[in-house]
């Protein structure tokens, strides 16, 4: 009888924690950012606006430039499959989804392991943590309207692994991997169907903080549909050999991908005598 009643008690003290979590948690006072989120359609991270890079980081991308016009990747890691890592990921290759708990907020991203975790549970920094390319992201909800309920998302990520560049065109964040992205997340007042991020990246190949504005549209569809298997590495035609990169053909053949590139070290192969 003891037993039975030790367990009942357990078993309403439970309960107990169960409905004051969920009166903790209240999705009205949350801002509705279910559905589908398309792609930002912007794949350039600043477009018509000179960066702000250093002496030292303008050689570097000028380089890649040129490397890029005469067929190579420059410092575009992605062609090898390689996540786009933080603040490239929010160009959303792939439509997002926003899924809102008590103490995270997640982004679901269907493209090379793009989603994200943000911890709004008022954790501070870890003293220790491996980098990853998505980063490390802390957030905080607020009520800058005044309204009761909360309208924008304020995020902060560290811990960014490299290589990493802004977009396409190479445009690269330092080595030394010490980027800090700082978000503000939230819907447009006008129309609630437009998601919008301002992104400030502060990293020291640039000269001072730099700040754009993504825009990603609501799906209308009303049961949208999820393409979950957006796998990079599937005929990926790159090929990597020592420092030089290679492209196959659809004969299956390794080609240069620069006039008057040299074909890789074959030391390890049997050569045929001619």
């Amino acid at each position: 009888m003891r037993y039975q009643t030790l367990l009942g008690a357990i078993g309403l003290t439970a309960m107990s924690l169960s409905a004051g979590e969920a009166q903790i948690f209240d999705p009205a006072k949350y801002p509705d950012m279910g559905g589908q989120w398309r792609e930002s359609g912007v794949n350039r991270w600043a477009p018509g606006e000179k960066p702000p890079l250093t002496a030292e980081y303008q050689t570097i991308f000028n380089t890649n430039l040129a490397d890029q016009a005469a067929g190579g990747q420059g410092t575009d890691p992605m062609y090898r499959c390689l996540p786009p890592g933080m603040p490239r990921v929010m160009h959303a290759y792939s439509p997002m989804e926003i899924v809102i708990t008590p103490k995270t907020t997640y982004m679901l991203i269907e493209h090379i392991h793009d989603d994200r975790r943000i911890h709004t549970d008022g954790r501070d920094w870890p003293r220790e943590i491996e980098h990853v390319y998505s980063g490390y992201s802390i957030g905080s909800w607020r009520d800058e309207s005044g309204t009761g309920r909360y309208d924008v998302l304020e995020v902060e990520t560290r811990f960014i692994k490299g290589p990493r560049s802004l977009d396409g065109s190479g445009l690269p964040t330092h080595e030394d991997n010490q980027s800090i992205v700082k978000e503000r997340i939230y819907l447009d007042k006008a129309s609630p169907d437009i998601l919008r991020d301002e992104i400030t990246l502060i990293d020291h190949a640039y000269t001072r903080p730099w700040t754009v504005l993504k825009t990603y549209p609501r799906s209308k569809e009303p049961t949208p549909i999820w393409w979950r298997e957006a796998i990079c590495a599937e005929n990926n035609s790159h090929v990597t050999v020592g420092n030089e990169d290679y492209f196959v053909s659809a004969d299956g053949y390794l080609m240069p991908v620069r006039n008057g590139q040299a074909p890789p070290d074959l030391r390890y192969f049997n050569q045929s005598r001619k």
